[in-house]
């Protein structure tokens, strides 16, 4: 067992964590398995035109725990990360749903952002983050870029406004990685060079967190609704 209570303070000071070696070698070969047998290589991308262009994110989304999957179950069911996530956020803490990110070759991955707005501290979203493959410079690009300490200095620039990269930490996890993100943390993903890049995403929220919580992006040159696949305030 890991010491939890380490990584929960380590959490609440950077606004992410990154373990590795969480999971074993047989379940993420497995999940990247049934990731690429529903891809392929060319898959459509989910988003509309108007989202993809504003907010350079080229990512496509799949939700295997709706559609019946039940292997991807096994991450929500392990015990470990059901102990860390409740030192992390306590009691009535709630699972929202997967979602595996896959990136195809090319494509730019995901600009800076917030993935929930930072109006109330105490509502948020975790990003639990899974890896089934090496994410590294050398073989797939597509590294995670965060800002330590994000996670408390509110909304993230506008592109006119100063932005701060010195302090920014690129994550290049390994197969079998766990990379928990705070959903008020700064945040990006680089360019994809390898044949694709995929993760999963076991989204989890804090008791009284609003379910929809995650319906609003923040990004630095527009504020975007989801459900409407809207932008709801230009950022100049």
């Amino acid at each position: 067992m890991i010491d939890v209570h380490k990584y929960a303070k380590q959490f609440w000071r950077d606004g992410f964590i990154h373990i590795e070696d969480f999971f074993p070698a047989e379940l993420v070969n497995l999940y990247n398995e049934k990731i690429i047998g529903h891809f392929g290589m060319t898959p459509k991308f989910a988003h509309t035109d108007e989202f993809i262009e504003k907010s350079a994110v080229e990512v496509i989304p799949w939700f295997p725990q709706r559609e019946g999957v039940t292997c991807f179950d096994t991450v929500s069911e392990d015990e470990t990360l059901r102990t860390l996530t409740q030192a992390i956020l306590g009691d009535g803490w709630y699972e929202q749903y997967s979602m595996v990110m896959f990136s195809k070759q090319g494509t730019v991955g995901q600009a800076w952002h917030q993935d929930c707005a930072p109006t109330d501290p105490k509502q948020f979203n975790i990003n639990r983050l899974i890896y089934t493959m090496d994410i590294d410079q050398e073989t797939t690009g597509g590294q995670t870029m965060v800002i330590p300490g994000s996670h408390k200095q509110g909304l993230i620039p506008s592109l006119s406004a100063d932005f701060d990269l010195s302090k920014t930490v690129t994550l290049s996890p390994k197969k079998g990685s766990l990379v928990l993100l705070h959903g008020h943390c700064y945040h990006m993903v680089k360019p994809v060079t390898g044949k694709y890049r995929v993760s999963t995403n076991y989204r989890v929220a804090p008791k009284g967190t609003p379910e929809n919580i995650t319906d609003i992006g923040i990004y630095r040159n527009m504020i975007y609704q989801f459900s409407t696949a809207s932008v709801l305030e230009e950022r100049s």
